[in-house]
């Protein structure tokens, strides 16, 4: 098993209701190695108390709080200020780490030298009935980009990779981080996008692996971000960042992944967004989404 340390950045604003849960699952990592920076985004719940008693208790977590709230890709970035690891991690704090997560995050890296590795996820849904939440099956696309397993591969060899677009399905190694100057955009709703293709574009080689790393949490309360697709800003940021992704694709010469972002857009994103824009009161909404529509690849 890996020993190499790995430091995990868990932002998290107004998640009180989850946090404790994502904490334990750190706790639980068969990776021995391992500590995190709890970044509070200037909660007004119970979040930063949790956050504060999980540094109180293990030596391995590390609290910051901003004294306003700035968002998921600034909280992402005070906490990589402050990664000492040579591996880096990410973990919302609504969602759950896989136990042996880390560990075969780890594992994939020390063997092949590449700069990241990805795996799988799958939704964590809650029930129908009752207070709990229900983990699915790993969904096509993210299969697709994930398995089978591949070590030292590239967008060229691997062009579906990049559907898989999540900050915490991934582990990469800091120095690539600093290498190529990544940050989180900041002030967006939809942070991931751009940073992946980035991650992919710039990468010398990197690895998948096709095992469920993280529980994404589909929250009941309507909080995720994916949850307000209808609201037009929200809508707006959201084809933005898919087509800056586009963009930093294009920019990079991977046009067979260009082409898979495109299929996929219009496969997985574009179907719950043309029925929200049928019945939607605001007209800008449908003109938004059949502007990005005359623009995608494919």
């Amino acid at each position: 098993m890996s020993s190499t340390p790995v430091t995990v950045i868990v932002p998290g604003f107004d998640v009180a209701e989850y946090a404790t849960e994502a904490l334990d699952s750190l706790r639980a990592q068969t990776h021995p190695h391992w500590t995190a920076v709890l970044v509070d985004d200037a909660s007004t719940d119970d979040t930063a108390r949790i956050f504060a008693d999980a540094e109180a208790d293990d030596p391995r977590f590390r609290l910051v709080r901003h004294t306003e709230q700035r968002g998921l890709g600034a909280a992402r970035n005070t906490g990589l200020a402050r990664v000492d690891t040579p591996y880096t991690a990410f973990l919302d704090a609504d969602d759950i780490l896989r136990p042996d997560a880390l560990a075969r995050l780890a594992d994939a890296l020390d063997r092949t030298g590449s700069d990241f590795v990805a795996g799988a996820y799958v939704r964590l849904r809650p029930d129908a009935e009752g207070p709990g939440y229900t983990a699915g099956d790993v969904q096509p696309w993210v299969a697709a980009a994930t398995d089978p397993a591949r070590s030292g591969t590239t967008l060229t060899q691997h062009p579906a990779a990049s559907g898989n677009i999540v900050a915490w399905s991934k582990l990469s190694r800091t120095a690539f981080w600093h290498e190529q100057g990544l940050r989180f955009p900041e002030g967006r709703y939809y942070e991931d996008q751009v940073l992946a293709q980035r991650m992919y574009a710039s990468a010398a080689a990197f690895d998948v692996i096709p095992e469920v790393i993280v529980e994404w949490r589909q929250r009941r309360d309507g909080g995720s971000i994916t949850q307000r697709l209808g609201e037009v800003d929200v809508l707006r940021d959201y084809l933005e960042a898919l087509g800056e992704g586009i963009a930093v694709l294009r920019a990079a010469g991977a046009d067979a992944a260009v082409e898979e972002r495109g299929r996929l857009i219009r496969t997985l994103d574009l179907p719950p967004l043309r029925r929200i824009a049928e019945t939607h009161p605001d007209a800008s909404y449908r003109i938004a989404l059949k502007a990005f529509m005359e623009s995608l690849p494919g």
